[in-house]
């Protein structure tokens, strides 16, 4: 039998084959794939968050399916192959840890971290791909608090930054203000209003780096702790037999104190 890479790269290939493939596989393009990639890349993480390793060994399996459909187009457009993916990450890998691969000597963390950035312009100089600004390598499609993230944390790396909390927190406090005084307008300005909350949410990013935390995950967190209390609030609503809609937001707003003290007394965050 064959290695399990190389008999999913076989389906891949039989899944295109412009006979006897799939109808819909044999339509898809690059582009058409990526809402699959992000979808995949978000069950990955949910997997993990969940703690649900059974679950997460599947959405691993669906995530390397993710590159060998990228790789088998790229084949048949006579661009690139699955094994020159894997054969390129190997070398990058090698050539990025000197450190583990051969016998170069670091001082300290911050030495590898200075070497990656090395090497990483290194190749991109070596390919011919020139950053006009230490900026361009951020892509444009992440999420926009990760994009944030990663815009502040480059430029630190060239001193654009702040070296203490306080006046990054002052600067949360200030961009609040701005929203304040934006929204009490009249008339108001939708596009203003919404300019400053984002400066207010790029504010709370930097205050979240700072704090040494990436802000996808405070506010995934956030998100979590918050749906679980709000069930708890449907829960406790339920026992009356009655919907949420038959109670004011007081009497909700009870149902939640009830679970945050609650879930206190558990232990829970």
């Amino acid at each position: 039998m064959s290695h399990p890479i190389e008999q999913l790269k076989q389906i891949m290939a039989r899944l295109r084959d412009p006979q006897s493939g799939c109808p819909w596989d044999q339509k898809q393009t690059f582009e058409s794939i990526v809402p699959h990639t992000v979808e995949e890349t978000y069950e990955v993480v949910d997997a993990i968050y969940a703690q649900d390793w059974e679950n997460l060994q599947e959405e691993l399996g669906d995530f390397v399916f993710q590159a060998i459909f990228y790789s088998q187009l790229a084949q048949e457009q006579g661009l690139f192959d699955f094994d020159d993916v894997i054969r390129g990450v190997n070398e990058k890998l090698i050539r990025r840890h000197p450190h583990v691969f051969s016998d170069q000597v670091f001082d300290s963390e911050a030495e590898i971290r200075a070497n990656w950035e090395k090497v990483k312009a290194e190749e991109k100089a070596h390919t011919g791909r020139k950053e006009q600004s230490i900026l361009d390598g951020v892509p444009q499609s992440l999420p926009a608090l990760s994009r944030a993230y990663k815009l502040q944390t480059k430029c630190a790396k060239h001193g654009f930054d702040w070296e203490t909390l306080t006046p990054v927190v002052d600067k949360v406090r200030e961009e609040l203000d701005e929203v304040i005084d934006e929204v009490r307008r009249s008339p108001a300005d939708p596009a203003a209003i919404e300019d400053e909350l984002g400066d207010l949410l790029f504010a709370v990013v930097n205050l979240t780096r700072h704090l040494k935390h990436h802000p996808e995950s405070a506010l995934t967190r956030a998100n979590q702790k918050f749906a679980r209390r709000f069930q708890g609030v449907e829960a406790l609503a339920g026992q009356a037999g009655k919907s949420l809609d038959d109670y004011t937001l007081d009497e909700l707003d009870q149902f939640w104190v009830q679970v945050k003290r609650q879930e206190k007394n558990q232990g829970s965050d």
